[in-house]
């Protein structure tokens, strides 16, 4: 028989039943994290609140969407025009896909200036390399409904990938579509995906954020702040989360909510990146557009697939080499060889790894981008091997150069 007391008013009676409070202090209250935490630290609370802006946007935009090739231009179209601020949630939707992946993209580089990967946080950097793989899909399984030009040939040349696997390519390609070009069937499915896949990332999220505070935040040192504590065995480098950054974390949230805000209401498509002019055209199979190029985040990877040359009539190798760019990633916390986790006091040779990675992935993003030439292609190759170069010799700068000694409590 349990011998506990429940504590006094409404709060005890949740607190017997249900550990709220234990909750609230072990991940908030008295969740102690360093002290020197910048604005870098922003991105992960940003990605928490571009998936709920997914996740309730998009809920109400199935209340009124038709998952059927005869309907589904047409539903966008109803959404926009004659539901009540429909366009407003259509263009949240839209918006809030490119904010998410510009924040996770922000965050990830973040890991890689503070060393984050690095142990005991392998597996949380496993944990949210699987996000990331959980987004691309979702985002992937979303580009065709709204059955636009772009986003039929677009995910036509998706699924036509999985053509290119030697032996079950064909078969896996009409499995992915449910049918032997993209239809009512394919929509349908990948309207389901897509709706059940962001729960998925909620799921996700919630064990990224339990491995987080199982191990600890890190910092722009690189320093185990765990490793030094009091009498009362809190960090002496570690402040509670609550208050101090949940309030410096809503500057964060506001700066990306009023950037959110001026391009939902001034400039939706941006330009044609956030939303393609051939996606206002209802999808037509017998119109190819001029130029089928993936929605922007898609695209570093897309400068890699045609940056590699056919092999035997066979797109196999760049679908390899597309795929190996990302699994490649999984293994980055053994390749690091350094003494040191943070860019802080790591040598020359890192930072201009680091450096050349980044002009790399942007570039191929770009390049991803623009039509086919022999230029682009040429550039797509170099930028392409100097991506795989930054992991493949990282064992070797990382051992051979000369670090900065770390310095034993955490600095500003």
């Amino acid at each position: 028989m349990s011998t506990d007391t429940p504590t006094p008013g409404f709060l005890g009676w949740i607190d017997y039943r249900f550990p709220l409070t234990k909750v609230w202090n072990e991940h908030l209250a008295q969740y102690y994290a360093p002290k020197n935490l910048n604005a870098w630290s922003f991105f992960g609370s940003l990605a928490i609140l571009a998936l709920v802006i997914q996740i309730l946007t998009g809920i109400w935009l199935a209340m009124n969407y038709k998952p059927s090739a005869a309907d589904a231009f047409a539903s966008v179209e109803f959404i926009m025009r004659d539901v009540n601020w429909g366009w407003l949630i259509r263009y949240m939707h839209s918006t809030g896909a490119s904010a998410f992946f510009i924040v996770i993209y922000l965050h990830m580089f973040r890991a890689l200036l503070w060393g984050s990967y690095r142990k005991p946080r392998e597996l949380l950097w496993i944990i949210g390399l699987v996000i990331y793989l959980a987004m691309m899909a979702t985002a992937f399984f979303g580009y065709l409904l709204p059955w636009g030009q772009m986003s039929y040939w677009g995910a036509q040349v998706i699924v036509n990938l999985f053509a290119a696997v030697p032996g079950i390519g064909e078969d896996l390609s009409v499995w992915v579509r449910g049918d032997y070009v993209i239809s009512d069937t394919t929509l349908n499915r990948f309207f389901a995906f897509h709706f059940l896949l962001p729960f998925l990332l909620a799921a996700l999220v919630f064990v990224h954020i339990v491995a987080l505070h199982k191990v600890g935040s890190n910092n722009p040192d690189g320093i185990e702040i765990k490793a030094k504590k009091d009498a009362n065995g809190i960090p002496l480098d570690g402040i509670p989360f609550h208050p101090y950054y949940t309030v410096k974390d809503i500057v964060g949230v506001v700066v990306f909510l009023a950037i959110f805000s001026a391009i939902v209401f001034f400039a939706p498509d941006l330009g044609g990146l956030f939303l393609e002019a051939p996606n206002f055209q209802p999808a037509d199979p017998l119109k190819t557009p001029e130029h089928i190029a993936p929605v922007w985040y898609f695209t570093p990877y897309y400068a890699m697939l045609r940056a590699v040359p056919p092999m035997f009539g066979s797109q196999f190798p760049g679908v390899v080499v597309m795929f190996g760019a990302i699994i490649i990633m999984f293994f980055l916390p053994w390749l690091d060889r350094s003494p040191v986790k943070s860019m802080r006091y790591k040598g020359q040779l890192s930072k201009i790894a680091l450096g050349i990675f980044a002009v790399s992935f942007v570039v191929l993003a770009y390049l991803g981008l623009q039509p086919a030439s022999d230029l682009g292609t040429f550039f797509a190759r170099v930028f392409t091997i100097l991506y795989f170069l930054f992991f493949l010799l990282m064992p070797i700068y990382t051992k051979l150069e000369a670090t900065k000694p770390v310095p034993e409590r955490v600095t500003k």
